[in-house]
């Protein structure tokens, strides 16, 4: 692993849900560039101290050099944003199969340099857009294919935070410092951190692809140096109409992503802190309520459920279903997957985010009223 020393959120979160199954072990790491921080999460982590490493480019060196049975097999780069590609290169040249956190770039140009890095090497590569990996999710998506809904005509996203309401950046918060740091995060705030995850759902699940977009980005907070307020109009292919809303300045909000799809025939309606239960509305019938791991649900979805119906599963078990897809992916090969593993984003789901966000970006400080999202 490389990042997700202590005191960090989401290293944490990697390293539960890549071992809630058993197909990963945590066998060397370079989590912190402060040296304390970094042996003291190798040492809690139980790592041998000769494979926590100062640097990711000592850690890609010296497991490079050890003999194949020894060496790490995969890295996961649980960094601020503009390690992202830096470590995915190196890694995937060096032979390493590699799970990133997203985005997984700064920028389109690093975005595409990571996807030639994957193409010569051979390795796989696997973006985190942890919420593929909820069975309802994938259950949405199975019953937005087979056309339960008929043609889909609406999409609506939204992914509501407070966190950022206040300048927690300005006052030593280190979470939010590298996310408002055009240096760090890249081009958006609000926009890459979560508005890039409310797309990618809204299109995995829908089955279409954005077409064209009208956005305006906002920032709220004085002096932040970038956005922490998105909203955004969104054209699909086949006609469909959508409206994507992300903010981080929802004063007393969680983690609200939250996502609804209509079709000529009835509609479905998910949330994330709600994750269990799948509401489906019908326009010639009652409303049903589907819930995880109960009766009705696709063999997928069930095979994604890790607990009985009434036994709450949640952001844990989700990670680990795409680290489980992630460790099949490198067993299988292009072979079909099992029924257990959702569908795992990668190299295509990270090219077209950062496209989304460059088209986000060029849009909002643009007079102009709507830009193609280029295909």
């Amino acid at each position: 692993m490389v990042g997700g020393g202590e005191g960090a959120f989401i290293g944490a979160i990697h390293r539960m849900a890549a071992a809630l199954d058993g197909a990963w072990v945590m066998t060397a790491g370079a989590f912190s560039t402060d040296a304390a921080r970094n042996a003291r999460t190798g040492e809690r982590l139980g790592l041998d101290p000769r494979r926590i490493y100062a640097s990711f480019t000592d850690l890609i060196d010296h497991e490079r050099a050890l003999p194949a049975r020894q060496r790490i097999d995969a890295i996961a780069i649980v960094t601020p944003n503009h390690l992202h590609a830096p470590v995915a290169i190196a890694a995937l040249d060096a032979g390493f199969h590699v799970l990133c956190e997203k985005p997984m770039a700064l920028n389109m140009a690093q975005a595409e340099a990571v996807a030639q890095a994957a193409a010569r090497s051979g390795r796989a590569f696997a973006l985190a857009f942890t919420y593929c990996g909820y069975p309802l999710v994938e259950e949405a998506r199975l019953r937005v294919a087979r056309g339960d809904f008929g043609a889909i005509r609406l999409v609506q996203i939204e992914y509501l935070q407070g966190w950022l309401s206040r300048p927690i950046d300005a006052e030593g918060n280190k979470q939010a410092e590298w996310r408002t740091d055009p240096a760090r995060a890249g081009l958006g705030g609000c926009l890459g951190d979560i508005a890039t995850h409310a797309f990618q759902l809204a299109e995995h699940v829908a089955g279409l692809r954005v077409e064209a977009i009208c956005a305006e980005l906002a920032t709220h907070v004085p002096a932040r140096r970038l956005d922490d307020d998105v909203s955004m109009l969104l054209r699909f292919r086949g006609g469909a109409r959508g409206v994507l809303k992300a903010t981080q300045v929802a004063a007393g909000e969680e983690n609200g992503l939250r996502l609804k799809i209509h079709g000529e025939l009835g509609g479905l309606e998910w949330a994330q802190m709600e994750p269990n239960t799948l509401m489906l509305r019908w326009l010639d019938r009652p409303a049903e309520m589907i819930r995880a791991g109960g009766p009705g649900l696709d063999r997928r979805t069930l095979a994604l459920t890790r607990t009985p119906a009434g036994h709450p599963e949640g952001y844990i078990e989700a990670f680990a279903n795409i680290y489980r897809a992630f460790a099949a992916s490198i067993r299988n090969g292009p072979a079909p997957q099992p029924d257990n593993c959702c569908w795992l984003p990668g190299l295509t789901e990270g090219l077209r985010t950062m496209r989304f966000a460059e088209t986000a970006v060029a849009n909002a400080a643009s007079a102009e009223k709507w830009s193609d999202v280029e295909t």
